[in-house]
């Protein structure tokens, strides 16, 4: 790491005038830094930077615009819909869509109702993700999903798959988190969370194949269990097989500690492990 630190370093300095997306473009280029398709993964590069720079590892250049996320989004919550209440049977919705975000329409939409109503808030993946929005029968919006880049280390889920620390790095790109989950708030409809991850799960591997040239295997998710009892993830049938540490992704000896959520997990696929990169010998 210190001599990608260095690298990056020496980029800066030999190109004064360069913003922060040339030279994540650049460091895209040198590092041969690509998705499954050949795209440069010019958002994780840039988001790498972010971070280096937060820990004064580097000094980047201040940025041409605004990366503010919830500067960028304020109009989105802005959205307004019709709130009448919907709490009708499951078999009066139907079909139930559910669908990947296809325009700026919708995706203005997506992150309105995600930075109003869910409690986590929005400030806009990074990497590789998918967004989805469920409407029914009648075209109302009913729920938003949003999947993404699964978490790098997480003890329990790399004990359910047989994971050592090679087979990980070279699986993890098969996982996909589901790090939203919002059902609106005005509506109220018995079993409609499980169809829609139902409905969810078995496009999403497809759907990734689309974006990004390569199949997904397993989905992961957090649940918070001070708020949520994962009722909807059991019924289902995903797995339960741990909890989290309490720690984030960047925790420092000393710094609070997270609330611990539960791990749940959906497999794809039966052979999922051979696809997470054990052999076919593999359970």
């Amino acid at each position: 790491m210190e001599q990608d630190i260095r690298l990056i370093r020496q980029l800066i300095a030999d190109h004064p005038d360069w913003h922060r997306t040339r030279l994540s473009q650049q460091l895209c280029r040198q590092w041969d830094w690509t998705n499954a398709k050949g795209a440069y993964k010019d958002m994780a590069a840039r988001a790498l930077l972010r971070k280096l720079d937060a820990r004064s590892l580097i000094s980047l250049p201040p940025p041409v615009r605004s990366s503010n996320n919830a500067f960028r989004h304020r109009n989105a919550a802005a959205i307004v819909l019709d709130q009448t209440p919907i709490t009708a049977k499951l078999a009066e919705l139907t079909p139930v869509r559910v669908l990947p975000v296809a325009n700026a329409t919708q995706a203005q939409l997506f992150q309105g109702l995600m930075q109003t109503h869910h409690y986590l808030g929005y400030s806009g993946p990074v990497g590789q993700n998918l967004r989805y929005l469920a409407w029914d029968r009648h075209d109302r919006p009913l729920c938003g999903l949003l999947f993404g880049a699964a978490a790098w280390r997480l003890a329990c889920r790399d004990r359910f798959i047989g994971w050592d620390q090679t087979t990980r790095a070279q699986g993890l790109s098969r996982i996909a988190n589901n790090m939203r989950f919002l059902i609106l708030p005005w509506v109220r409809v018995p079993h409609l969370a499980s169809h829609l991850l139902g409905q969810v799960s078995r496009r999403l591997s497809a759907d990734w194949q689309q974006q990004y040239g390569h199949p997904i295997a397993l989905l992961e998710t957090f649940v918070d269990s001070s708020r949520f009892r994962g009722t909807c993830y059991r019924a289902a049938n995903w797995i339960h097989v741990g909890e989290t540490t309490g720690r984030s992704r960047n925790h420092r000896p000393g710094c609070p500690r997270v609330p611990v959520k539960a791990v749940w997990l959906y497999p794809l696929q039966q052979a999922f492990r051979t696809r997470l990169g054990l052999g076919a010998s593999e359970r």
